[in-house]
């Protein structure tokens, strides 16, 4: 069977799969995210199967599955409206295929460099940032204290910024300075997840400001680790960071 084959079916039976979570009873259905998740990872193996390395089951293999945990989990903050959750299963078939052709890219360019490798990169920090802001407001949604939501955060976190950084090297084992760099950017945003939790502001808005801040830490990581972070690229990110923080303290409103 070919790749792309493979693909296409692992993403409408993930479709189904989330589907049916759906449908579980109300107190089961965190339960079965975690089955949905589980199996999620599972039926990504098999479709990234050939070619796979051992220490790309904890690189490549993941993102899929963290994407169908984040996309089941805002599933039940939507409306009770047909056509907004159709529109979320085919956004999702649509970006598990798209993680699928990631993931073989990746895995196709480890030791050489390859035309598609940058808009790999591009797709999958997009996804990192998206996958960041549907679990972090899940966790703000919950309401739960800060010595919990902290963790949450970090343990959201900590595999999101990790595939991100290997990704831009794609070694053929996992480096302590990639692993070192990780442990740093997670610490930094369950840092600001605890400040946020005693700041009144909304949900929405506290998974915003982490995301900003994920893209900003993950943009810096990504120059230094290719050597290309110059004095140029430290500026034009300091500004952004500047621009982000100003929105935040004066755009948006408190509760």
């Amino acid at each position: 069977m070919r790749r792309r084959e493979k693909f296409v079916i692992a993403a409408v039976l993930l479709s189904f799969g989330l589907l049916a979570v759906q449908y579980i009873f109300l107190e089961y259905r965190y339960y079965a995210v975690a089955v949905f998740t589980v199996l999620s990872y599972l039926v990504s193996s098999w479709a990234l199967n050939d070619d796979l390395q051992r220490h790309e089951r904890l690189t490549i293999v993941p993102m899929p599955s963290m994407f169908a945990l984040a996309v089941s989990l805002f599933y039940f903050l939507l409306p009770e409206n047909l056509l907004s959750r159709v529109l979320l299963l085919g956004f999702f078939g649509i970006g598990t295929y798209g993680l699928f052709l990631t993931a073989n890219i990746y895995s196709v360019a480890k030791g050489r460099t390859i035309q598609l490798l940058h808009a790999a990169h591009a797709v999958g920090l997009l996804f990192n940032l998206l996958i960041s802001l549907l679990l972090t407001n899940t966790v703000y949604s919950l309401r739960l204290p800060f010595y919990a939501t902290s963790p949450l955060v970090g343990l959201i976190h900590f595999p999101l910024i990790f595939m991100s950084l290997w990704s831009m090297r794609l070694d053929g084992e996992i480096k302590q300075e990639i692993t070192s760099l990780t442990i740093l950017m997670t610490l930094l945003l369950m840092e600001l997840s605890l400040i946020l939790s005693f700041l009144p502001l909304s949900v929405w808005y506290n998974a915003l400001f982490i995301m900003s801040v994920l893209y900003l830490g993950l943009g810096v990581l990504h120059n230094m680790l290719r050597g290309r972070l110059f004095q140029k690229a430290l500026t034009e990110y300091t500004l952004v960071a500047v621009f982000i923080g100003v929105l935040f303290a004066v755009v948006f409103p408190l509760k």
